[in-house]
Order: structure tokens, then C-alpha cells, then sequence
């Protein structure tokens, strides 16, 4: 082939600007380093062209020293971090299989003015908008137990995570995310609501970072090409909120890997001003040197008044524009969702409203009359719903270990 003929690298910079995307998708950049890493028509050996960022103290280390903290040597501290926009995402885009599920978490706040948190289940598929993109489609949202107040939520102990996960492992799908409402109303009178969430302002806070990045490292994503078999994470994190227009809107992000390291290692912490991110000092509260943490130097790079390129110290705040990673979402042009079942199902968890699931609620989807007829085709339909399938394996669950007493 010559130059004229020979299809374009995924991570053509020329292409990506004339599609005005912004950031590689994740296979776009592990084919971007590993071949400038590896040479398979060489047929030298295969090194993994991913690292993950490790901003902690290296245990065991050769050097013969007593381990830290009592004693530290050049090859087993980290190295000074120097923070820049992560050029790739790990997830393209956020899909939803139906604007119903939005909906029902939007229910909760119209009937409440409180905030609500739900988890993201479903299943990550090809994205063609994007050279070798990857989309999380999203099936269900499941509500966890939580308390519910108008300027956020705190959550519970959920005691049933493992009977959700193996539900909807059973119905194909797995957790890809997590989703949460920031609205207030603007009280117009005409559902508008207030902008928080802009370019002057902040997209995600600093509090909220810190909640992804570690929801991130709990989900990681197993790779062949980590030379630890696992890199960055499939999690993604969408926030309902006020747009500049005053109306709803969904805003997809990710938190960068530098950030779920930093979050991991105790480097930062969020700050009372959303925007901006702290770093840890190695001191406790009580002014005794730390046992359990170590601060490498922390540097961003910014353009100053002059136009030029200058490295800051990031001590003793940054802007969290430097954690974040921005994903884009939409609804299919035609629905195919893997849930069918018309909306109606009590939602878990929403005794703040005076709802309760209930086996009469049950019998009354399923279509059961007096006689205890089914309806078949009534049935079907109703079953497939995941709050219901859900409850139902709760309830099954319940009945064994009573009879087994």
C-alpha cells in the first residue's frame, strides 16, 4: 500500500480534529503505544505498553534499609507527579435503552425536592462514532438504600449489593455505573430549574471526585497489555442537573487514573470550595509526622496571562478540571431495551415516599384475579422488569431461609 491508499491509525490527529474528538478512545491509544513499544513484525518479545499510575512508597524494597517509614531510598519512593487532561477515556459514551429510566429517577425529586442516587446496570458494546470507541448502554438503575436530603444524599449500608449483582449478571448485564441528581427548582412555575454546573463554576466537585475515583478502584478493568493485568475502569459517573438553559440535562464523566491513584494513595482530599482539589499535608492533625502516607511533589501545567505553557506547584489546592475525563450520552434512535415491562412497579427503597414493594403488587402486574388465574401474556411482559425480578429473588431468598429453620 502506498500513503494514498492505506487506511488511517484510530489515532490520526488530523481525523480526530476533523470530528472534533476530543479525547482517544481507550483501544485507540493502546494501539497508539504499543506500537511505538512493541514490534510484532520484529518478532522481538512482547513488553505491556500500560502502566499504571503508583503514587505509594514501593514495599520491599532491595536496598537493604529499614522499610519505610523508617527509612526511604530514591528507588522506592514515587516520583514528583505532574498532573495534565488525560488524553484518553477508558468509556466513549453513555447510552440509555430508554428515557423511562431517567424518568423514574426524576419521580423521586419531583415528589420530594430531594436528591437520589442510582446504580448503573447494563453492558459495554462497540461505539462506532469513535475509532474503536466503547459505550456503556444502560439497562437498569437500581436505588440503593439511602437518606435523602435537598443539597445531597448519604448512603447506607446495602446488605443486598450481592443478590443485585448476581441478578443482573443472570440477565446478562453487570454494573457500569453510578448516577445522581443536583437539582433545585427555579420557581418559575415552569419546571425550570437552576444552573450549578458550568464553565465559571464546576462540572464535579471535589468531594464528588473523590466518590468516583473510588467507586473507579473498586471496578477496575482486566487487561493482557497492564504488566499488572489490570488498568484504569469501565466506571462511569452521570449527574442530572440544570443546564444553562435552565432545563434538565445528563453530564457523563470519569475521573482521570491519576486521580483514583492519588485518591488511593491519601494524596488529596476534597476541599470545602468544589472547585478546586487539596493536597494532603504528611502531617496528622495532631502535628505527628504520618505512618501510613507519603506526598511526592505535586505539579500542574497552566497557560498564564502571556500564553506560555508554566509548571505550578499544585500545593496546596489544584482545579479539578485536571481529574476529570468528559463522556457523552444519549437515548437510541430506536429503543431496544432489554426491560419491556410498562412502568408501574414500586421502585426499591422509597419509604421516604410512602412506597413499599409488596407482594399485592406483584400479583397485580403478574395479572392474578381472584381464582388464582394468570394471565400469561400479561405475565411475561410484567416479569420483565428488574425492580421486580429483584424483589422477587429477595422474597425467594426470605422463604428458603424460613424453611430451612
Amino acid at each position: 500500500m502506498c500513503d494514498y491508499c492505506m487506511p488511517l491509525e484510530p489515532f490520526n490527529a488530523e481525523y480526530l480534529a476533523e470530528k472534533k474528538i476530543k479525547n482517544l478512545s481507550f483501544h485507540s491509544y493502546l494501539r497508539k503505544i504499543n506500537s511505538a513499544t512493541n514490534k510484532p513484525e520484529s518478532g522481538t518479545s512482547f513488553m505491556p505498553p500500560l502502566t499504571e499510575p503508583y503514587y505509594r512508597v514501593k514495599r520491599d524494597c532491595p536496598s537493604g534499609h529499614p522499610q519505610w517509614p523508617e527509612g526511604i531510598c530514591t528507588k522506592c519512593q514515587p516520583s514528583a507527579i505532574t498532573l495534565q487532561p488525560q488524553p484518553f477515556r477508558m468509556v466513549d459514551h453513555v447510552e440509555f435503552a430508554n428515557p423511562g429510566l431517567i424518568e423514574n429517577l426524576l419521580n423521586f425529586w419531583r415528589q420530594s425536592g430531594s436528591q437520589r442516587v442510582g446504580y448503573l446496570y447494563g453492558r459495554y458494546t462497540e461505539y462506532t462514532e469513535v475509532p474503536l470507541g466503547v459505550k456503556a448502554v444502560v439497562e437498569a438503575i437500581y436505588e440503593p438504600p439511602q437518606i435523602n436530603e435537598l443539597d445531597g444524599v448519604t448512603l447506607s449500608e446495602w446488605t443486598d449489593e450481592e443478590k443485585v449483582d448476581e441478578m443482573a449478571r443472570l440477565c446478562g448485564l453487570q454494573k457500569v455505573g453510578i448516577i445522581w441528581t443536583d437539582l433545585l427548582d427555579a420557581g418559575a412555575g415552569d419546571g425550570s430549574v437552576i444552573c450549578k454546573r458550568h464553565i465559571d463554576s464546576y462540572y464535579l466537585s471535589s468531594l464528588e471526585i473523590a466518590f468516583a475515583a473510588r467507586l473507579q478502584a473498586q471496578h477496575p478493568k482486566p487487561t493482557k497489555w497492564s504488566d499488572t493485568g489490570r488498568f484504569g475502569s469501565n466506571f462511569v459517573t452521570c449527574v442530572v442537573s440544570g443546564d444553562e438553559k435552565g432545563q434538565i440535562a445528563i453530564s457523563a464523566y470519569q475521573v482521570s487514573n491519576s486521580a483514583v491513584e492519588m485518591v488511593r494513595a491519601d494524596i488529596v482530599e476534597p476541599s470545602a470550595d468544589p472547585t478546586v482539589m487539596l493536597v494532603r499535608s504528611e502531617e496528622e492533625d495532631d502535628g505527628s509526622t504520618s505512618r501510613t502516607r507519603y506526598i511526592p511533589e505535586v505539579f500542574y501545567r497552566r497557560i498564564n496571562e502571556y500564553g506560555a505553557s508554566v509548571q505550578e506547584n499544585a500545593k496546596p489546592s489544584f482545579p479539578v478540571e485536571y481529574l476529570l475525563v468528559t463522556l457523552t450520552h444519549g437515548f437510541p434512535d430506536v429503543p431496544k431495551p432489554a426491560f419491556i415491562a410498562s412502568p408501574g412497579f414500586t421502585i426499591e427503597n422509597r419509604l421516604a415516599l410512602g412506597q413499599e414493594q409488596e407482594h399485592k403488587t406483584v400479583a397485580q402486574r403478574l395479572g392474578v384475579d381472584r381464582n388464582g388465574e394468570v394471565k400469561p401474556e400479561q405475565a411475561l411482559q410484567a416479569v420483565s422488569d428488574f425492580h421486580m425480578l429483584c424483589y422477587l429473588n429477595f422474597s425467594l431468598s426470605t422463604m428458603e431461609k424460613v424453611s430451612s429453620t
